[in-house]
C-alpha cells in the first residue's frame, strides 16, 4: 500500500507550499501532523484502512486530523463510495476531495499526471496548492464528491477497452504471420492507433510483463464501471466483454502481471520472445 502525505509528495512539477520531508511513524501521527492528507492506494478498502484503520480498528489517520483538514482521495473507486465518504468525514469536521489521478506511475513522479477533482470551495482553499504541485492537469469537476470518481471510470472504461482492442488486433496479426514489429510499426502510423496500442504493445514485443499496471486493476476498474452502469440499467457491451478478458487472464494466471498480458488469452499464437 503506497501512502502519501502533503509534506512527502515526491519530486513535484512545482514547489510544495511551505512543506518539509517529514517522515510518519503511524497514521495517526500523519493525521496529527497535517492539514492536508493525500492517499494513493489502489482502492476504497485500502482507502478505508488509511482513515479508519485495519477493519475501522482507529488506527487511522482521521481521528487524528484536526478539524477543516483536508483529505485528499486518489484512488479509482465507485462513485457513491466517493460521496458517502465525503459525507462521512463531514460529520468529523473534516474536509474531502475526490481526486483520483491517471497517467501511471512515470507520469506521477515527474509531476505530469492528470487529477479530476470535486470538491467543496473550502477543500479547495486549502489543497488547491498542493494538487497543482503534484499534477500537470487538474480539473475541478464539481463542488461536492462523485464527479471526480465518475470521469475517471469513464475514462478507466476507454483505457481498459482500448488495451482489450490492442491485444486482439495484435493477437489476430500474430495469428496470420504478420511480422508484430512491422505491424507495430505501421498502425502506430495509422489512423488505427491509439495511445494504448502504441505503450501497451511495446511491452508485448519486448516479452516485458512487468506490472506497471497489472491485469487485476482492469478487473477491479472495469467491474466498477459496469456496477455503475447496471445501477442506472445502461448497457456497455464494449466494457463487458472486455472485462470478461481481463478476468479469463486474471484464472489464467496473469493477474499480477502488466495488464497488456490480457493478449496471453488468445489461442493459437506465439508471443514475441525478449531478445537475449
Amino acid at each position: 500500500m503506497r501512502r502519501m502525505s502533503s509534506m512527502c509528495a515526491p519530486r513535484p512539477r512545482r514547489p510544495l507550499p511551505e512543506t518539509v520531508a517529514w517522515p510518519a511513524a503511524s497514521l495517526p501521527e500523519l493525521g496529527a501532523a497535517c492539514d492536508v492528507v493525500v492517499s494513493v492506494v489502489v482502492n476504497a478498502a485500502q482507502t478505508e484502512s488509511v482513515l479508519f484503520g485495519p477493519g475501522g480498528d482507529g488506527t487511522g489517520c482521521a481521528g487524528a486530523m484536526k478539524p477543516g483538514s483536508v483529505f485528499v482521495m486518489c484512488s479509482t473507486v465507485d462513485p457513491n463510495w466517493s460521496v458517502a465518504m465525503e459525507k462521512r468525514l463531514a460529520e468529523l469536521g473534516l474536509l474531502y476531495i475526490d481526486a483520483p489521478i491517471s497517467g501511471g506511475a512515470a507520469r506521477a513522479a515527474s509531476g505530469e499526471m492528470t487529477m479530476m477533482t470535486a470538491g467543496r470551495p473550502e477543500a479547495y482553499a486549502r489543497a488547491e496548492p498542493l494538487l497543482h504541485a503534484m499534477a500537470a492537469k487538474v480539473y475541478k469537476l464539481g463542488d461536492s464528491a462523485g464527479a471526480g470518481s465518475k470521469v475517471k471510470i469513464i475514462n478507466q472504461l476507454l483505457a481498459g477497452v482500448h488495451i482489450a482492442a490492442a491485444a486482439e488486433a495484435m493477437a489476430l496479426g500474430l495469428r496470420e504471420g504478420v511480422d508484430p514489429a512491422a505491424l507495430y510499426e505501421v498502425i502506430t502510423h495509422s489512423a488505427g492507433n491509439s495511445w494504448m496500442f502504441e505503450n501497451r504493445m511495446a511491452h508485448v514485443l519486448a516479452d516485458d510483463y512487468t506490472p506497471l499496471s497489472a491485469v487485476d486493476i482492469f478487473v477491479k476498474d472495469l467491474g466498477i464501471v459496469l456496477d455503475m452502469a447496471r445501477a442506472s440499467k445502461f448497457p456497455l457491451p464494449l466494457s463487458s466483454t472486455a472485462h470478461q478478458m481481463f478476468m479469463q487472464a486474471s484464472t489464467a494466471g496473469f493477474a499480477k502481471e502488466d495488464d497488456s498480458a490480457v493478449i496471453k488469452i488468445f489461442p493459437g499464437i506465439e508471443l514475441p520472445k525478449r531478445k537475449p
